[in-house]
């Protein structure tokens, strides 16, 4: 009944169910992109230490 008041009436202690969707989608975007740096700076240390990089 408190999650369907905060939707009705904007509550600003409490998000709405949109809100907790948007937050939840936000998070498991923030992990992929976390990831994907994580991939992409441990290739650049490889490719730097193989000296593989074109000079």
């Amino acid at each position: 009944m408190s999650q369907a008041d905060a939707d009705q009436n904007g509550s600003t202690t409490r998000l709405t169910s949109a809100e907790k969707k948007e937050l939840a989608e936000l998070r498991r975007k923030n992990r992929q992109l976390e990831m994907e740096n994580e991939i992409l700076k441990r290739a650049a240390a490889y490719f730097a230490r193989e000296n593989i990089l074109p000079k």
